[in-house]
């Protein structure tokens, strides 16, 4: 996960099963505009848009690990930790280049060993 895009890496089955890939999430980032306010206002919309198009991929879990190379993720486990659906989930996070889909679902299979 970063600012830009989210993929999201889920088991085939709630319970069971091998992880997959459950989609691919993208922020559109916002345009150009001459009002830092409102600037700021429309970022933060479109990060809760982003953020929420995510947790839609990851109802009913009890545990979400969420790697990436920014800051992106602390603020997706503060979403989660104010998101009443997610508020008992145990949200992890590691700092993890970007890598492939395969690659990616090899390390988070290791995550959950």
């Amino acid at each position: 996960m970063d600012s830009q895009q989210a993929i999201i890496v889920g088991r085939a089955q709630v319970d069971a099963g091998e992880f997959v890939i459950l989609g691919h999430e993208k922020n559109a980032g916002q345009g150009s505009n001459s009002n830092e306010n409102t600037a700021h206002n429309a970022e933060r919309t479109l990060q809760q848009k982003y953020f929420k198009e995510i947790a839609g991929y990851i109802q009913n879990v009890e545990e979400v690990h969420i790697a990436g190379t920014g800051t992106e993720q602390e603020q997706f486990m503060h979403f989660l930790a104010n998101t009443p659906q997610f508020k008992n989930a145990v949200a992890k996070e590691s700092t993890a280049n970007k890598m492939s889909d395969e690659k990616l679902i090899e390390y988070i299979a290791e995550v959950f060993r």
